[in-house]
């Protein structure tokens, strides 16, 4: 494009092909920070833990008022986890969501201890976040190698583009992710992650990413 615009006998070969790479950066730039739309806040392993033996069966479980979204979290989550190697359970499987807010733990013990779990994997929604950042307007001049004559430098470098300042608007979610061994006891902790997803339009998609970032960390960290 600044070939037409400048003259192809102002612009060498050489500076055609930097000006490509230099877009084609740009762009993958852009692509990578636009498809992280998930990321790993914080992770903590219980170093007081100590594990005997891998775990056999794990139940996903997701804490959420809305059933349909609680179950399509829990299934994500355990065909997350069975690619790990274990053999997984998806809470809606084997638990009763009565729509109350009362929990009868016994009924959760006697599920867990029947079903011969000995590990869970509980996620719950932390906050929801509507950010809204101010983004300062930038001046440049345009990023082309124009050394080769005086009228190519001077026509690139005199004028100055100016992008106006806007208001971006995200919506964050932050989900807390907690692995526990139940096998004895209580159910000790052996790992908790926070991580925050911004902008799930897709819900289905904001699953998977986050089952498969979760997952990915307790292995990375020898939780699993």
């Amino acid at each position: 494009m600044w070939a037409n615009l400048m003259g192809e006998e102002m612009v060498p070969r050489w500076c055609g092909r930097l000006v490509v790479g230099i877009i084609g950066l740009f762009i993958i730039a852009i692509t990578l920070a636009a498809g992280k739309s998930s990321k790993l806040v914080m992770s903590w392993k219980n170093p007081a833990y100590e594990r005997k033996h891998p775990f056999s069966r794990v139940l996903a479980l997701g804490l959420s008022e809305k059933a349909k979204i609680r179950a399509d979290f829990e299934d994500a989550l355990a065909a997350q986890l069975a690619e790990t190697g274990v053999e997984t359970i998806p809470g809606n499987t084997i638990l009763l969501r009565p729509e109350e807010s009362q929990l009868d733990l016994q009924y959760l013990r006697t599920q867990i201890r029947e079903s011969k779990v000995d590990a869970v994997v509980v996620s719950r929604l932390i906050k929801v976040e509507n950010i809204v950042t101010y983004v300062p307007g930038t001046s440049y001049t345009p990023p082309l190698p124009y050394y080769g004559t005086f009228y190519g430098y001077y026509g690139a470098v005199y004028p100055a583009v100016y992008t106006p300042g806007y208001l971006k608007k995200e919506k964050k979610v932050r989900i807390e992710t907690n692995l526990y061994a139940v096998s004895s006891g209580e159910g000790e902790i052996v790992w908790t992650g926070i991580t925050d997803t911004f902008n799930p339009s897709d819900v289905d998609k904001a699953i998977d990413r986050l089952v498969k970032l979760v997952v990915k960390q307790m292995r990375n960290e020898g939780a699993l």
